[in-house]
């Protein structure tokens, strides 16, 4: 891959922190042409992609990637509501079963 096209795959998977949903391929902001020109002289000095997007994640964290990698914390954040919502529908028909129970025993 040349490195024209290298850059560009990488500025259009990081994120522009300074942009509402920009990536750094599509902004213009003083962070975005800094930082792009730090991941320039990182592909000059020959660090891999996988280097680039390490140091890049450890200076600022996974929000700076458009696809985080999945991790516990973020399972966590998606699959709570589902969990609550299972809970829930489990304690509603737990309700409407002792409410039918307790009514046909009054019955008789």
């Amino acid at each position: 891959m040349a490195s024209d096209e290298r850059e560009i795959n990488i500025y259009k998977n990081i994120r522009c922190l300074v942009c509402q949903g920009q990536s750094l391929n599509d902004s213009n902001s003083d962070f975005a042409v800094d930082l792009k020109k730090v991941i320039k002289k990182k592909i000059t000095n020959k660090q891999s992609d996988k280097e680039i997007y390490k140091y890049l994640i450890e200076r600022y964290g996974d929000w700076i990637l458009f696809n985080p990698p999945l991790k516990i914390n973020t399972l966590l954040l998606w699959a709570l509501p589902f969990l609550f919502l299972f809970v829930g529908g489990l304690l509603i028909y737990q309700k409407y079963v002792f409410l039918d129970k307790k009514h046909q025993n009054q019955k008789l």
